[in-house]
């Protein structure tokens, strides 16, 4: 399985986002910092705002921050919402199928099981469990360090 450049950029906004709690974020400042370009960004930071994971704010003041806790964003559920809708082989897609095996093959079934399989491998994991208690993501993310307004050094300390 191979996961799409939006989930990736998605990841990069949302733990950019956990790693710069407390205040609203830029997309330029995102871009600059995950590698992503602005474009891509303002269609992803679009989506998840949408499924309730991002709130923006519009203005000269605006930005971006986290919808809810970072506790309560399962990765499992981030991936369902911005892969499902992607076929995983062409028998999956509704319109461009054209495989006459397609009522047969138990393929078909066995991609079904591996797709299920890797969304509840994620489902235990949380955007906090990325973010928080990592030190060398914090440093590319958030220089100066805080995961839930608490500073890195005094996370690591405890």
């Amino acid at each position: 399985m191979r996961v799409t450049k939006r989930t990736n950029i998605a990841m990069r906004v949302l733990m950019y986002c956990a790693a710069n709690p407390g205040r609203l974020v830029t997309k330029h400042e995102i871009a600059e910092r995950c590698n992503a370009s602005e474009n891509h960004l303002a269609q992803v930071i679009n989506q998840l705002a949408q499924l309730g994971y991002l709130h923006t704010q519009r203005g000269r003041n605006g930005g971006l921050e986290l919808g809810r806790p970072s506790t309560e964003i399962v990765i499992g559920d981030i991936f369902r919402a911005l892969e499902a809708p992607v076929p995983l082989a062409e028998c999956f897609a509704d319109v461009d199928n054209t495989c006459p095996l397609t009522e047969a093959c138990r393929l078909r079934t066995a991609l079904t099981d591996a797709a299920n399989a890797f969304y509840k491998t994620l489902d235990p994991i949380t955007l906090d469990a990325l973010v928080c208690d990592n030190a060398a993501l914090m440093d590319i993310l958030h220089p100066e360090g805080s995961c839930g307004g608490i500073p890195v050094n005094t996370v690591l300390a405890s």
